[in-house]
């Protein structure tokens, strides 16, 4: 797939209990967060990520790479990338792979300075924009190459 043809993408920020999800559109290099999906054991509910697939047509997704601080492959790593062939095996959607270091922590941050003081972060979960702190670092990247 040239890069032209990609416009519209997906963004997960996969983990073993929630998946955050984002749009993005690589025509104004923005992304915004969009829903957190349950899963079980990294497993998410396949007939929701269909419909989200089927409401918004990306061009492709990423999926974001847990590394370590020392940009090391994490335990995750191999997870997210088994996710990201998921993605694909059973949608034929093409993926991506973008680091996603310290994209949680920055969501984070993001809530706290709204001043959402929310004492777990698991009531009010961070995964969407974490989710959209990924992909807005790769359509960053993907305009400027």
């Amino acid at each position: 797939m040239s890069g032209q043809s990609i416009q519209t993408v997906l963004g997960f920020d996969y983990g073993t209990r929630q998946i955050g999800v984002a749009v993005g559109q690589t025509v104004t290099a923005q992304a915004r967060e969009l829903t957190t999906l349950k899963a079980q054991n990294g497993v998410p509910n396949w007939e929701q990520v269909a419909q989200l697939l089927d409401e918004w047509q990306p061009d492709a997704v990423v999926v974001g790479l847990p590394l370590n601080m020392d940009g090391s492959r994490s335990e995750m790593c191999e997870r997210a990338e088994k996710f990201a062939r998921r993605l694909e095996g059973r949608f034929n959607v093409t993926y991506f792979m973008h680091d996603e270091r310290l994209t949680t922590f920055e969501a984070k941050g993001q809530r706290l300075q709204a001043g959402d003081y929310a004492k777990n972060f698991r009531e009010r979960p961070v995964d969407a924009i974490a989710a959209a702190l990924l992909l807005q670092g790769w359509l960053e990247h993907f305009v400027q190459h």
